[in-house]
């Protein structure tokens, strides 16, 4: 029997290599995202490769539908071992120019709508005494960075906090909750650079190079499987080497 793991942000980009790294690794797939089409063409591309998948497009840090999300799933696969919440926003406006309704949303994105699709998740792995969850965080909730604005270095960090307690509280559950926190990744966004700004980038980082999606895919497969099955409460640090701890 496959393994069924749920998958936010998985229309595009960090999300979308996760989903498809998973269905390599022999998992079936409940993605969900914003964008409806290109959710479509995700699912079309994992079913393609032998294994189920069911999508809905929508908002996460709405509980109905994450809620909703959660029964449809259970009632398709009737197990849910695992939890990716990827979605997540950005903004770069410095903290004179932010407004108190961006740093509000950015806070709902990245760090309560975690909090609620682990919330909709939690009971069924309960019910089961055993699941895994894995986050996504950032190397700027640890160190800021100028081009990030503070409500974003702060959700990630508060995420970082939300494995560790969960993780905690859910250990006697046979539940474990780990974070894979991202320092620069190659994505459409970082196209935007720059060739200055990609080589100061490069020099700060000691293996000179920027990460792959790729490279966040088989940390979260490998954190979510059972070769990792005595970690909890982790924060794997991915970023080349830029942030030590």
């Amino acid at each position: 029997m496959s393994k069924v793991a749920i998958v936010t942000g998985s229309s595009q980009g960090i999300g979308k290599q996760i989903a498809l790294t998973l269905v390599k690794k022999g998992y079936d797939l409940v993605l969900t995202g914003l964008e409806a089409d290109e959710l479509v063409e995700v699912q079309s591309e994992i079913e393609n490769l032998g294994q189920q998948c069911m999508q809905i497009a929508g908002d996460i840090t709405d509980p109905e539908f994450s809620q909703k999300l959660v029964n449809d799933a259970k009632e398709k696969f009737g197990h849910i071992d695992a939890l990716v919440n990827d979605a997540g926003m950005m903004k770069r406006t410095k903290t004179l120019e932010t407004s108190v309704k961006d740093w509000e949303l950015v806070i709902k994105v990245n760090l309560t709508g975690s909090f609620i699709m682990s919330k909709m998740v939690l009971p069924v792995m309960v019910e089961q005494q055993e699941g895994s969850i894995v986050n996504i965080t950032s190397a700027n909730g640890v160190t800021p960075h100028p081009n990030a604005a503070a409500s974003y270095g702060a959700s990630k960090a508060g995420l970082n906090y939300l494995t560790k307690h969960f993780a905690l509280e859910f250990a006697g559950d046979h539940i474990r909750v780990n974070s894979v926190q991202c320092g620069p990744i190659a994505t459409e966004m970082t196209k935007q650079w720059s060739q200055e700004y990609r080589d100061n980038m490069l020099k700060k980082i000691p293996l000179h190079k920027l990460g792959e999606p790729e490279d966040v895919a088989e940390a979260v497969a490998f954190m979510l499987s059972d070769k990792a099955g005595f970690i909890t409460g982790s924060i794997l640090n991915l970023s080349g080497g830029k942030l030590m701890q």
